[in-house]
């Protein structure tokens, strides 16, 4: 083959592969994430309550209902949150936890009555890991997101509830 058509072959395949890449890169981009749409659920029973531990930084106590526990298709872990005082105060929650960006998001808070109020700041945030107020860290790092990958289903989830920590975080 001539040096010239060698070179022209040459010259198309990476006009056809440049082309090729752009296009993946176009769907890539536009392939965005998108939240399923989410179903309040029943109010939390005792008898489905977890406890986890949180830290010895804080008295408070903290729970969540193995029962509302799922892992969407749109990769988020949902379950409802509860944290009991020394005092008896109650807050229970509906949140959602992204293994993939670290962030949370509360969907509406609990009523005494077993409704739920939807949240007024409806948005994800960063999960810290703070002090005293790290129930969310203890969750996305000892429970729904061991080493940073989202638990395969709600049973694995309960499982490292239940276990104390998920198995993939033990040394």
């Amino acid at each position: 083959m001539p040096l010239f058509c060698r070179a022209s072959f040459l010259l198309t395949s990476l006009l056809v592969s440049a082309a090729v890449f752009a296009d993946f890169e176009e769907d890539y981009e536009n392939k965005q994430w998108q939240e399923i749409e989410v179903q309040l659920p029943a109010a939390p029973k005792q008898e489905t309550l977890l406890p986890f531990y949180v830290s010895a930084a804080t008295e408070n106590r903290f729970f969540v209902d193995g029962a509302t526990l799922s892992v969407g298709g749109d990769g988020v872990v949902r379950y409802v949150l509860l944290v009991l005082t020394p005092q008896g105060a109650r807050n229970v929650t509906y949140e959602g936890m992204r293994c993939e960006t670290r962030e949370r998001r509360i969907y509406a808070s609990g009523r005494l009555d077993g409704t739920w109020s939807k949240a007024r700041k409806n948005e994800w945030v960063r999960i810290l890991d703070a002090w005293a107020n790290r129930q969310h860290a203890a969750l996305y790092l000892e429970y729904f997101c061991p080493i940073g990958t989202i638990v395969k289903d709600a049973a694995e989830a309960r499982d490292a509830l239940i276990k104390g920590v998920h198995p993939d975080n033990k040394h």
